[in-house]
């Protein structure tokens, strides 16, 4: 009797052990392909100042970077082991699918036809979308007075599929890949104005002042979230959880303050985590 009573103890413990013992994820999840290769690559933006730059000695920075960096940390990999790739809007649902990149982190918004193709962990910023008109430009003032004129906006963006949408028989929408060719175009008078979020505007016109301004109408609201792989629960678990303490331990506030806010738009307080 007394033997049998040490075996359903020793069973005991090891059920309490197992109980106590953190999952493990799952075998085809990115948490699990970080944590057997110790790296991670990371589908970003390298032509939004403020947000993702790459500089001439090839550094990728912005916010969008420190959240890419943050995350990549908090889940177990150094900074040298991170792989930056740039993935336009137009790539970034089919390099997750591919497993050309493991997350994208690229001023990627939050929508319902995306969630059909990719997981998001997230949301980790708030913005919404604006024109980028030549400062000179006076006859745009908001959204009702795009009538007659021509739009730039990249290929695969929300910015894109609004216009699209709301504006179709009224405004001609000339796409390219990048939104710092929509620059280029507008400053060579080709088009009457950019169209994206005023997060990834802001930082021309913070670069060019004497030429470029916002419109400073928003007229979307935006949630960026951190793409993964479609189905990822696990990968997604984790990465809302750095999301969360890359806020709770400030270094999101000051990542924004420090390259967002030199631009002038508004500051918005971090978004819930995991509320969409």
């Amino acid at each position: 009797m007394r033997r049998l009573r040490c075996l359903v103890n020793m069973v005991a413990v090891g059920v309490l052990l197992a109980a106590c013992s953190a999952p493990e994820a799952a075998p085809d999840s990115i948490v699990t392909r970080i944590s057997d290769t110790g790296s991670v690559t990371i589908g970003i933006g390298v032509d939004q100042p403020g947000l993702a730059e790459r500089t001439v000695d090839r550094h990728i920075v912005g916010f969008d970077a420190d959240v890419a960096r943050f995350v990549a940390a908090e889940l177990g990999v150094a900074e040298e082991d991170i792989t930056w790739k740039e993935t336009l809007p137009s790539e970034r649902e089919e390099a997750l699918a591919s497993g050309n990149v493991d997350l994208v982190v690229a001023a990627y918004s939050i929508t319902e036809p995306r969630q059909r193709e990719v997981s998001f962990a997230g949301p980790y910023l708030e913005t919404g979308q604006d024109l980028l008109v030549r400062r000179t430009s006076t006859h745009l003032t908001d959204p009702e007075s795009l009538a007659g004129n021509t739009l730039c906006a990249p290929t695969g963006s929300t910015s894109a599929a609004r216009v699209k949408k709301r504006f179709a028989d009224t405004v001609t929408l000339v796409e390219y890949p990048r939104i710092s060719e929509c620059v280029t175009a507008l400053l060579a008078r080709r088009v009457d104005a950019a169209i994206a979020d005023d997060t990834i505007l802001a930082g021309y016109v913070a670069e060019n002042p004497e030429l470029l301004r916002l419109v400073g109408k928003r007229w979307s609201t935006e949630y960026y979230g951190v793409g993964l792989p479609k189905g990822d629960h696990d990968g997604r678990t984790a990465v809302d959880d750095a999301l969360r303490a890359m806020i709770d331990s400030g270094s999101w506030r000051a990542s924004l303050e420090r390259h967002l806010a030199p631009s002038g738009i508004e500051m918005a307080d971090p978004p819930e985590v995991g509320e969409l």
